[in-house]
């Protein structure tokens, strides 16, 4: 009852909890995953696999070295969605609703922790938050489950045991935007079965949106002039990526044979659609990503490197960032000397940590980059699909993931790990010291441009 509380006290900042937490959980599930039992053949699986699988299910990223279904063991299987699950909801989130149930009793710390994981606005509401998170996750997935279920019993002749543990797998690595399949191919075989394509998809943006937003949304969605500036910049955002994306899509690919081109009218417009949905970062895909044209492959980056809502399943640099940093432009364009959304102020603290984090994140993707190109034979286009991949935790792939090497299957370990947490969550986590100046320096302009 005192482990958690000890545990905490030796981490001077609430996102050091959290970076730690997700190192234990990918260490754990590597030394599963290195079971004889968890591998088809009962042999030891290699480290550097077992550590990007584990990482990568942490991580709910879905890029694998090995085949999912064919490499692991049933218990390997169960062990990697597991692990989905403890990444999707949050090591904090976890660690807070164990303490609750063990000692009906929250810290201050842990607490403190919580929020930084959950993204809460108010301290006192962590304890309720944890418990609507969990409950919601769990029914989302429940629901998933069941319509996975019954379409792969009704529509594809699976006994009713195979379709259970179908579903159930799918569901979870659905909701929690992982993208782990248990097919070779993904769910390129269901491409135009809108019963799988559009469940998955929905559970996707559902997971994706944010706690927070999803919640505000479920209170008050008839009412959008009541919405917090979150859930309008979220929503907001979300549904313009969506559309473009699926419109891109359907115009690049139209007529590629390989792709959309053997589909009809309908199913075209559903595959471009699910195209659209999986880079928020959940790694499914129904077309072959090897085979699209160079240009999807940039359209895909871009979605990618956003990825979904805060405080959510999803990766990338958010949707709320992208959003927030649009209008930073669009007032600086006008001149303003002050950045309003809808009939709010935005902090200025606000706009420098969205620029921080954008930065940061482009930095790492084309250092990242770089290096990856340096260890490998492949092209640019092929290579920043794999990082953007990595970082965003979109777990989408043009098929050279398990070529790269124990070196560049390292690097995108770590880029899986930093994507997940955040660059600027994992920059606070490596602070140990805060600096605050009792002094201002004199001021002086700077010719920008």
């Amino acid at each position: 009852m005192s482990m958690m509380p000890s545990f905490l006290t030796r981490f001077r900042h609430p996102a050091q909890v959290v970076a730690a937490g997700f190192v234990l959980a990918i260490v754990i599930g590597a030394v599963l995953l290195s079971l004889p039992m968890a591998t088809t053949e009962r042999a030891p699986a290699d480290w550097v696999v077992a550590l990007f699988t584990a990482t990568s299910a942490v991580c709910v990223t879905g890029l694998v070295i090995v085949d999912t279904e064919s490499h692991w063991s049933v218990f390997g299987e169960v062990v990697i969605a597991g692990l989905v699950q403890v990444g999707g909801l949050g090591i904090m989130t976890m660690a807070t609703l164990f303490t609750l149930l063990v000692s009906g009793r929250l810290g201050l710390r842990a607490r403190i922790a919580a929020q930084a994981e959950t993204k809460t606005l108010s301290m006192s509401d962590v304890r309720r938050v944890v418990r609507k998170v969990v409950l919601f996750s769990l029914v989302c997935e429940v629901v998933v489950a069941v319509v996975l279920t019954a379409r792969f019993v009704l529509g594809y002749g699976e006994s009713l045991g195979r379709a259970a543990y179908l579903g159930a797998f799918h569901s979870v690595t659905a909701f929690n935007n992982a993208g782990f399949a248990l097919w070779p191919d993904s769910l390129m075989r269901f491409v135009a079965d809108p019963w799988i394509c559009l469940t998955v998809a929905v559970a996707v943006i559902v997971g994706g949106l944010g706690f927070p937003v999803v919640f505000e949304l479920a209170r008050s969605w008839r009412h959008p002039r009541k919405w917090s500036v979150l859930t309008r910049v979220t929503v907001g955002v979300s549904v313009t990526l969506l559309v473009l994306g699926t419109l891109v899509f359907l115009v690049t690919e139209w007529r590629n044979p390989r792709t959309l081109g053997a589909l009809d009218d309908a199913g075209k417009l559903l595959a471009a659609f699910f195209a659209a949905v999986m880079p928020r970062s959940a790694g499914f895909n129904t077309l072959d990503i090897s085979q699209m044209y160079p240009s999807s492959w940039l359209a895909t980056d871009v979605l990618m490197f956003i990825g979904g809502g805060s405080a959510g399943t999803a990766g990338g640099l958010k949707v709320t960032t992208f959003g927030l940093l649009a209008f930073v432009v669009w007032a600086e364009l006008r001149g303003e000397s002050r950045v309003n959304i809808g009939h709010r102020r935005l902090p200025e603290a606000t706009q420098r940590q969205a620029v921080t984090i954008t930065v940061l994140g482009v930095t790492l993707v084309a250092a990242s980059t770089y290096v990856l190109l340096a260890l490998t034979p492949h092209g640019l286009d092929q290579v920043l699909f794999e990082v953007v991949a990595a970082f965003g935790t979109a777990g989408l792939s043009t098929g050279i993931t398990p070529s790269l090497g124990v070196a560049g299957h390292l690097l995108l370990t770590v880029l899986m790990f930093i994507g997940r947490l955040g660059p600027l969550t994992m920059g606070s986590a490596l602070a140990l010291n805060q600096r605050s100046r009792h002094y201002e320096l004199p001021e002086e302009r700077v010719i920008v441009g």
